[in-house]
């Protein structure tokens, strides 16, 4: 079992930035791969950044050049630095972690309850 807990969702203007961190515990953290999820109103919840175990990065188009994930197995947690927000990046996100970075978010064995970030433009 593992068990995540997120932090560092807020508001924020369009073009502002923020900072998630995830927290895990319960289970060798340097032994899973993470990822960050989100869903917005209306829509299906999407891939937006993985990290694997060997510390390979992943990243949706969206996202891609403005999101930054990273890990400390020391700490055993992972962030997701977030630069020149607009306002589809509202959503509420989550902290995933499974046996690989995959785009399938159903694949995923363990979530976090999520943080919600919105961007005013």
């Amino acid at each position: 079992q593992v068990q995540l807990v997120e932090s560092g969702g807020g508001l924020v203007q369009a073009g502002g930035s923020l900072r998630l961190s995830c927290a895990a515990s319960g289970r060798t953290f340097s032994g899973i791969a993470m990822a960050w999820l989100r869903q917005a109103p209306g829509k299906e919840r999407e891939f937006v950044a993985g990290i694997t175990i060997g510390g390979n990065t992943y990243y949706a188009d969206s996202v891609k050049g403005r999101f930054t994930m990273s890990r400390d197995n020391a700490k055993n947690t992972v962030s997701l630095q977030m630069n020149s927000l607009k306002p589809e990046d509202t959503a509420v996100y989550y902290c995933a972690a499974g046996p690989a970075v995959v785009r399938t978010t159903r694949l995923y064995d363990y979530w976090g309850q999520g943080t919600q970030v919105t961007v005013s433009s």
